[in-house]
């Protein structure tokens, strides 16, 4: 098993593979890594997203469209709880740079943004073959969903030299053989299986969250509100049929709140782990 940790994206990331000799597959999946952050980063004022987030309307690359294309499609499907347009909501809320520098606390309140789009429906991202146009007022935060893409063709780089696993911060990726992952619940440590190229990831208010006028705030945007989920889910963490999907049904789960999470995970079909605030873990989904 050959192994290369580096950081990009704003977190700690891990290429595994079983295989030797596979410095030069390493070396090409992390350099597609930081290559897909540059053109994907909102913290990078040169990067295509910040472009079109300072003009509105950008000749964009295949990279930036598909990633969007996800993003539309997940919150289309997602009733709107997933949203790639919640920038301006995440920079209200403190989130405003690389969470490394974010001050953990602050006697200054928070700003407060309102709810995504307008009159009930969502905000206007258009593409086409070549370009993307927002409506005015409309800014992007690609961050859980790009990580997610970053994984995957990574992953696909690294399957060229054997059975991979990609480790972005604790979304995964994998590419043949079997992986055992351990997920933590309110109490211990559950193990799960992930093959056949399933992903997985976790949304949660446990790691990224600071302070601000005594108000702890996370950076899980409620769509609905415009400011930090208030749920009653800690963590959820979600196996997919990749690391994108998985992305996107973690953050969705989340801030469908936990009795509501779980019946949806079971009706769907979804593995999660379901993880609330005073302490319980419900399994859903078919995982017991």
């Amino acid at each position: 098993m050959e192994r290369r940790p580096f950081r990009a994206m704003g977190t700690e990331m891990e290429l595994l593979v079983d295989a030797a000799d596979a410095g030069p597959a390493l070396d090409a999946a992390e350099a597609e890594v930081h290559r897909l952050e540059g053109l994907l980063s909102r913290f990078r004022p040169g990067s295509e997203l910040s472009r079109l987030n300072a003009a509105g309307s950008l000749e964009a690359g295949p990279d930036l469209r598909r990633v969007l294309a996800l993003a539309v499609e997940a919150r289309d499907g997602s009733g709107g709880r997933f949203d790639p347009a919640v920038h301006d909501a995440l920079v209200a809320a403190g989130y405003d740079r690389t969470f490394a520098d974010v001050p953990a606390d602050s006697d200054v309140a928070a700003g407060r943004h309102g709810p995504m789009g307008r009159r009930g429906r969502p905000a206007g991202i258009h593409l086409t073959a070549e370009r993307i146009e927002l409506e005015p007022g409309v800014r992007l935060d690609l961050g859980g969903i790009a990580k997610g893409y970053a994984a995957e063709r990574a992953a696909e780089i690294l399957a060229t030299a054997g059975p991979c696993l990609v480790d972005a911060g604790g979304d995964l990726a994998t590419r043949g053989g079997s992986w055992p992952v351990g997920v933590e619940t309110a109490g211990a440590r559950l193990t799960l299986e992930l093959s056949g190229g399933a992903g997985l990831a976790t949304s949660g208010r446990d790691r990224r969250r600071w302070r601000r006028a005594g108000r702890e705030l996370h950076h899980l945007i409620d769509p609905r509100t415009g400011s930090p989920a208030e749920s009653d889910v800690l963590r959820v963490t979600v196996v997919a049929r990749d690391a994108v999907a998985a992305e996107v049904a973690a953050t969705a789960l989340f801030l469908a709140g936990a009795e509501a999470a779980a019946a949806e995970a079971d009706a769907k079909g979804i593995p999660a782990v379901v993880v609330t605030d005073d302490g319980r873990t419900l399994l859903a989904g078919g995982l017991a």
